[in-house]
């Protein structure tokens, strides 16, 4: 049977991935793992002795009072999904397990675990929208036959009607009719989405974005300012240009249309690669991210969490099938849409794999 000693515990310590800080009655720092030196940027021979507040500033979290108390009744607490500030402005979300601890001598002292929950957050956050998304799917299929079947009906009877007619003036009424009918299959249509297979070719996705830019400032006239941060190292990506230029296009001219006549009105185009990256439950050796983010006033939250389902708009002049059908492109290139708001600062991000698990050699 092995026995665990202290070199044992030591290296244990050592390699695991949630941050441990060992903290005396004090509340000043004893020790601290190799993972926690990494999470707060600083090293623990330079910290040794420091105070808990001015290592974990975590407002509203983990006051003093909390851990002096765990100390004295010798009862351990977890906090989930702290706001943990972090150097250079960063932010993480956390959860934190505070231990307290006593040896035989009656010496006490405090561990806290402090475990990064924002990779889980995330993937959670992703399945919800791609679950979301299907159920969307599903939903316009079964309606897509609900209301074709009688759109064509009319359509036809209107035909057959305006051929029965005498007088030509009262056709008009039966060109409204087939106009209609021909509008709301045409609107379903675009629900639907295509249905032929994308057509997958290596292109540089720079490439895509300038054509997107180029196509919303002829639109918008010099009133935009839409600014580039492009990296460079993004290698080419097997994706149908045609449909990740309409996904991008639909949610540039969301954040044009936001920002409106403003004379401050800024949207930032920025691409970024990143590695070993999961998308939903499949993980990527590659994938480019793509940022549209505007300074307009936000998305409200009334509508945050529906903001991909059809029909659904913040917008008077939109009819809320932009983001549903990005999505949907997206998705086809085993990609995903996210989007964070908030008043002055709203971020799409298109998440696409490099290589795509759909291509064919």
């Amino acid at each position: 049977m092995i026995q665990i000693n202290e070199i044992s515990q030591q290296r244990i310590l050592e390699n695991l991935s949630s941050a441990v800080l060992l903290f005396d009655q004090s509340l000043c720092l004893q020790y601290m793992n190799p993972a926690a030196e990494m999470l707060f940027e600083i090293s623990f021979r330079h910290t040794v002795g420091n105070s808990a507040e001015s290592i974990i500033q975590c407002p509203g979290g983990l006051p003093r009072e909390h851990l002096e108390q765990a100390l004295r009744t010798g009862h351990h607490f977890t906090e989930r999904e702290l706001c943990l500030p972090l150097p250079d402005g960063k932010r993480a979300t956390v959860d934190c397990t505070v231990i307290p601890l006593s040896d035989s001598e009656g010496e006490t002292a405090l561990l806290i675990e402090i475990q990064q929950i924002d990779r889980q957050l995330r993937i959670s956050r992703e399945e919800q929208l791609l679950s979301q998304h299907q159920a969307a799917q599903e939903l316009i299929r079964g309606l897509a036959h609900e209301i074709k079947n009688p759109l064509g009906g009319l359509r036809g009877a209107a035909q057959l009607l305006e051929q029965e007619l005498d007088d030509p003036g009262l056709c008009e009424y039966t060109q409204i009719i087939i106009n209609e009918a021909d509008r709301l299959k045409n609107l379903v249509n675009r629900m639907l989405g295509s249905d032929r297979l994308p057509n997958l070719k290596q292109v540089n996705i720079h490439t895509l974005l300038e054509r997107v830019r180029n196509l919303v400032l002829v639109e918008s006239g010099e009133r935009l300012t839409i600014e580039r941060d492009y990296d460079p190292s993004i290698p080419d990506i097997c994706v149908d240009s045609d449909r990740i230029i309409q996904a991008l296009l639909n949610i540039l001219r969301n954040a044009a249309r936001e920002i409106g006549n403003s004379p401050d009105g800024r949207i930032l185009l920025q691409t970024r690669i990143l590695r070993q990256f999961t998308i939903g439950n499949r993980r990527h050796r590659l994938v480019a991210q793509i940022s549209i983010e505007d300074n307009g006033r936000g998305i409200p939250d009334s509508i945050r969490e529906k903001l991909f389902y059809p029909m659904v708009t913040a917008s008077d002049d939109g009819v809320g099938l932009g983001l549903t059908i990005a999505q949907s492109l997206i998705n086809q290139h085993s990609g995903l849409v996210e989007c964070s708001s908030e008043p002055g600062k709203t971020v799409f991000t298109v998440l696409l794999p490099v290589e795509n698990p759909n291509a064919t050699n």
